[in-house]
């Protein structure tokens, strides 16, 4: 299972990488963009949000900071055309890091390899902005935890984990090459619930970087009085169907206790949602939301191993396939970007049995792949609090009017 874990989330990754210079924008060409390389230190705090990262573990030593060091590529827009006033100064790119957390024996240096994309929240001069970025992908490199040479690590169950930060910060273009970055962010590393123990690892603290820009000219950091003329947005509705499936592992309750089941249980489910396209950057919409969850309702049961017998097994048992199917009704936003799309949803269930009952949550990227189809990317939340399921597939969206915006 953990190959098969780790050859689907590198395919994921990869499919990334390789459909992001895929679909560029009418119009673009080499000239279009400024090329960027990166460098950045990110100190940070570690949430001690479990027992492991307290201090019960083989040193007794709280685990409290980590270090990060970062090499990342980007293009950018140029400024004063017309993608850069809609979209902000958007920039994208890859990325990789090599993070610390001062405990290689129980946790490992993992390593990561990432997508980013960022913007402009605020401009104070042509040279000084207020920017926010984005960063998701996979971490490899961790110690896992091990019921025989690990067993106190309950925080990361799986050698690679999904890669999650966002954070602001101050760009200062203090000459024509290079920017001064220097800000905060946040930071997740989990499995995405694919495998036990997922207790995962937050961490928040300060970015400090230098961004040296290959082919940026004077003209790029004076203000214009040039304003570009954008095409007016022709508000529309559009169809967006999402066909996604994952694995999950799946607690039970007995008694008061929750015991890990053994197996890996599939999913599989579809998204149906009309969206209402405000503008180039907002859409919001409602979604039809199914799904077969092969972990839904699981219970335990004792079987007697021998007649007379003392011993037991523990036997997780799945219902009719009536218990482990939903249908769902949600709230959905997007903030649409160049080549990303950032999704939240909010729903519940309306008809649904058992523990698939409830409020769910969804956060999820899709990267574009052509005018009419992407990559989804997701993750499932119940109850704003239980971890839920991955939703990986592939969207296609009908009648799409979005224009084709040239720099």
């Amino acid at each position: 299972m953990r190959n098969k874990t780790l050859r689907w989330k590198t395919i994921a990754l990869c499919s990334i990488m390789f459909c992001l210079p895929k679909t560029p924008l009418a119009g673009q060409e080499s000239s279009g963009f400024i090329h960027r390389l990166g460098m950045e230190a990110r100190p940070q705090y570690v949430f001690p949000t479990n027992p492991f990262l307290q201090g019960e573990n083989e040193r007794w030593k709280p685990i409290q900071t980590s270090f990060a060091a970062h090499l990342k590529y980007s293009f950018k827009f140029r400024p004063n055309t017309c993608a850069d006033r809609i979209y902000g100064g958007a920039y994208q790119g890859i990325g990789v890091s090599l993070t610390t957390f001062g405990d290689k024996k129980q946790l490992g240096d993992p390593f990561s390899f990432y997508v980013f994309q960022g913007a402009r929240i605020a401009r104070f001069s042509p040279r000084v902005s207020l920017n926010y970025e984005w960063n998701f992908g996979l971490s490899a490199g961790w110690k896992p935890y091990d019921n025989y040479y690990n067993s106190y690590n309950g925080a990361v169950g799986s050698r690679m984990n999904a890669y999650i930060n966002a954070g602001v910060y101050i760009n200062w273009a203090f000459s024509r090459y290079f920017d001064l970055i220097v800000g905060g962010d946040f930071t997740h590393f989990s499995n995405g619930n694919t495998k036990f123990p997922n207790a995962g690892i937050n961490t928040a603290g300060a970015k400090i970087g230098l961004v040296y820009n290959f082919n940026r000219t004077e003209e790029d950091l004076s203000k214009s009085l040039y304003q570009p003329v954008t095409t007016r947005f022709p508000r529309h509705i559009s169809y967006d169907v999402v066909l996604f499936g994952s694995w999950r592992r799946k607690g039970v309750w007995v008694g008061e206790k929750q015991i890990a089941s053994p197996n890996a249980y599939p999913v599989a489910g579809f998204n149906f949602a009309p969206m209402y396209n405000l503008g180039y950057k907002f859409r919001v919409g409602a979604s039809l939301d199914g799904v077969y969850d092969g972990s839904a309702n699981v219970y335990r049961e004792d079987v007697i191993v021998e007649y007379g017998s003392s011993s037991s097994k523990r036997e997780f048992l799945k219902p009719g396939i009536q218990h482990q199917l939903a249908l769902g009704l949600s709230g959905r936003a997007e903030y649409v970007m160049p080549y990303f799309t950032i999704g939240v949803g909010m729903g519940a269930n309306v008809l649904s049995r058992g523990d698939m009952r409830g409020f769910y949550q969804i956060l999820a990227l899709k990267i574009a792949v052509t005018r009419s189809s992407f990559l989804h990317i997701g993750y499932n939340l119940q109850n704003f609090q239980t971890p839920n399921y991955l939703m990986l597939g592939l969207g296609f969206r009908f009648h799409n009017k979005y224009p084709k915006v040239r720099h």
